[in-house]
């Protein structure tokens, strides 16, 4: 079972991938066109970016999921016009976290006004993700965040659990929030293969905001990374399979990290289910 869950998660995956210049041509070259692309939005850049790349690989056949933050839009005319232009690109799969844009572009600080927001349009898309959080959220007590998914839950299809780099937090998360009556299936965030010197080099040329904000709040991620042999995907995942495979968990999938080392990513993935088909 613990090669077949396994096996089967790697199977159902998503690759998430920020909107840098040589983004689109990463995606074309290595990732398949059974693979789910999530594309990232920045606070300091914008939404146009992230709906421009997610137009472009769209028109190349992919099933994109584009990020569109609470805190980026500037009103519900602004959302109405990102629904309609990701609408005319095909897309019907959108993901709906807060943002981290401080202060916000406009009248939407968090994400729940927005998902209803989008109900009151008609629920445009078919498919719309929220944020789970089994560590804790250096700004949001731990209470909240469970509380969040469930206020969510009638304008949400799934969730996107954030890093977590703790075999037993994760599996103590999915079980804890079940308890709490949250029924949205998971897809189980996990940072891909990074390799420290690229992660470096990919947030100076993506941009220094958004990435050394993301490790500043989080400096034992970066210490994982940095440790030789410190961190593995399948090192991760390996000890919770019961947890992340049991049916009362509803896991749907793993959602990759990949901090835009896409290469690195699909190549660990297909070496790790051409070992398990061994």
């Amino acid at each position: 079972m613990g090669a077949a869950g396994l096996r089967a998660l790697l199977d159902s995956v998503r690759y998430e991938v920020l909107p840098a210049k040589s983004t689109e041509d990463k995606v074309l070259a290595h990732v398949p066109r059974d693979v789910v692309v999530t594309v990232t939005a920045s606070p300091v850049r914008g939404l146009e970016p992230t709906l421009a790349l997610t137009g472009r690989l769209a028109g190349h056949g992919y099933r994109v999921v584009p990020h569109v933050p609470a805190r980026l839009l500037r009103d519900d005319a602004h959302l109405k016009e990102v629904v309609d232009r990701l609408r005319a690109a095909g897309v019907d799969d959108v993901f709906v976290p807060a943002g981290d844009a401080d202060p916000p572009a406009g009248t939407y600080a968090g994400a729940l006004p927005v998902l209803r927001r989008l109900t009151e349009l008609g629920r445009p898309f078919t498919r719309v993700g929220v944020t789970g959080y089994p560590e804790s959220h250096p700004l949001i007590h731990d209470d909240v965040t469970v509380q969040a998914m469930w206020d969510k839950r009638e304008h949400a299809t799934y969730i996107v659990s954030n890093l977590c780099f703790d075999p037993r937090v994760l599996g103590r998360w999915i079980v804890r929030i079940r308890r709490r009556d949250v029924s949205l299936p998971v897809h189980v965030g996990v940072a891909g293969p990074v390799q420290r010197a690229k992660l470096l080099a990919m947030a100076t040329r993506i941009g220094v905001g958004e990435s050394t904000r993301f490790l500043a709040r989080h400096p034992s991620w970066f210490l994982r990374f940095a440790t030789p042999g410190g961190y593995s995907p399948e090192r991760l995942l390996t000890p919770v399979l019961p947890d992340l495979t049991s049916p009362a968990a509803k896991v749907a999938g793993l959602h990759l990290f990949t901090f835009n080392q896409i290469a690195e990513t699909e190549r660990w993935r297909r070496a790790l289910l051409d070992r398990l088909g061994a």
